[in-house]
């Protein structure tokens, strides 16, 4: 069962999207193509993980720079907290991309163990029920996620079955189509990006 969101009824098979699906697949046919010329590739990987983490985080406003994280992976002690917590990410990153190297799968364990390392945290799925999310300037309530821990756990299981089945879904399409049904099943109370850009807690 894949969750579906009030008000949105999402047709992946259009124009537009298989317009957009072509010059995606080309980008990503050349990055392949330079990253073969790259002796080292994980130089690459690395720059790009680091980056990801650091926008991501802005999301958040939590605000850091290159060279402050440059500087900090340099040193045993970052006392900065954005900086610690952007490398946080990054880590999660890496780790998340070895085990999936390794074992050609993800499951919801997996999941928990990266928000565990962004967070530094281990408060894991929301076990209270009363996250809703809202309009910051309205206050008007625009989607309220499942709120039962057991529900959460079941449509991870299923989001878990549906990544992992080679369904002949391009694979941007079920990854857009993944990221969606995360952000919808809102997990964690920390680390939703997205979405916790306008939650607010009852």
């Amino acid at each position: 069962m894949l969750l579906e969101l009030p008000k949105h009824n999402v047709n992946t098979d259009t124009v537009t999207i298989y317009k957009q699906l072509a010059k995606s697949n080309r980008a990503l046919a050349e990055l392949k193509g330079y990253s073969a010329t790259i002796p080292n590739q994980y130089i690459l990987i690395n720059a790009m993980t680091l980056n990801e983490a650091k926008d991501s985080s802005a999301i958040e406003q939590i605000i850091t720079t290159h060279d402050d994280l440059y500087q900090a992976m340099s040193k045993d002690k970052v006392r900065d907290a954005a900086t610690k917590e952007v490398l946080n990410y990054r880590h999660a990153l890496w780790e998340g991309y070895q085990y999936i190297l390794k074992r050609d799968i993800i499951t919801t364990a997996l999941i928990e163990h990266i928000q565990r390392i962004i967070e530094n945290s281990r408060t894991g799925i929301r076990k209270v029920p009363g996250t809703a999310i809202k309009n910051v300037t309205t206050d008007e309530i625009i989607y309220t996620p499942p709120q039962s821990e057991l529900e959460i756990r079941d449509l991870l299981a299923d989001l878990e079955q549906y990544i992992n089945l080679d369904d002949g879904t391009d694979p941007l399409i079920k990854l857009a189509l993944i990221h969606y049904q995360f952000e919808a099943i809102h997990p964690f109370y920390e680390g939703n990006a997205t979405l916790r850009l306008q939650q607010k807690t009852a």
